[in-house]
């Protein structure tokens, strides 16, 4: 078995590459998709988090009003506090869900899509969280996979995905701005990373390098197995 996080700045296409390890025989989950589910009325973190930013983010419907949210995080200065609250409730799911597919299949390869395995480090260490899982990405992941891209090819990508929903350009790439301001930048994940991919806008290219990849993670993902009957 072998867990594998991928990770890129928001418009790196690393849902792209997802999808294409997905195709070639991944498990794959999206830690976005997990975050939305639990913040979903009912759970605990949606609780959580109308308790710290108040009623104000509930909106008609009862749900989150996720824009609203998103403005007091990032504009406000309180993206710290909404993490806080997220990144725990998510990486218990994640966990458990490795848990299930390898109990399904011990030669998977599990992949995690996250804009923020770094992030939550660097958060979490900034709280003073030293010893905790939050604080250390090696300790629930076994390979990291970093895709790249120009800074200003990510805002391009993030703001026309955005139009395309209705959103006004130039909010939608200032918003951008403002969430890539809270990213690592690629230099430094690729320096921690075990694996690069470089996304220049050429599916075709960006397709060959993870089919490569994938050869590597099945590969290791055996190892490991035949590691473990030795044991």
């Amino acid at each position: 078995m072998l867990r594998v996080g991928l990770t890129g700045g928001l418009g790196s296409g690393k849902s792209t590459v997802a999808a294409f390890l997905r195709s070639l025989g991944a498990e794959v989950i999206e830690a976005d998709e997990l975050g939305r589910a639990l913040m979903e009325p009912g759970q605990a973190v949606f609780a959580e988090i109308v308790r710290i930013f108040g009623s104000g983010v509930v909106g008609s419907d009862g749900r989150l009003n996720r824009a609203r949210l998103a403005e007091l995080a990032f504009q406000g200065g309180r993206v710290n506090e909404l993490n806080a609250i997220v990144h725990p409730a998510v990486i218990a799911a994640q966990r458990l869900w490795m848990e299930q597919v390898f109990a399904r299949n011990p030669a998977a390869v599990a992949v995690i899509e996250s804009a923020l395995i770094f992030e939550v480090e660097r958060d979490a260490r900034a709280r003073g969280e030293e010893e905790t899982v939050l604080a250390d990405w090696r300790r629930r992941i076994d390979r990291v996979v970093v895709v790249t891209a120009p800074d200003e090819v990510k805002v391009a990508r993030y703001a026309a995905r955005l139009a395309q929903s209705g959103a006004d350009p130039a909010r939608a790439e200032a918003d951008a701005r403002v969430r890539l301001a809270h990213q690592i930048p690629d230099a430094v994940k690729a320096a921690k990373a075990d694996y690069i991919l470089e996304n220049t806008g050429d599916r075709a290219a960006l397709q060959a390098q993870v089919e490569a990849l994938w050869l590597r993670l099945r590969e290791e993902s055996n190892n490991s197995l035949r590691d473990e009957s030795l044991e």
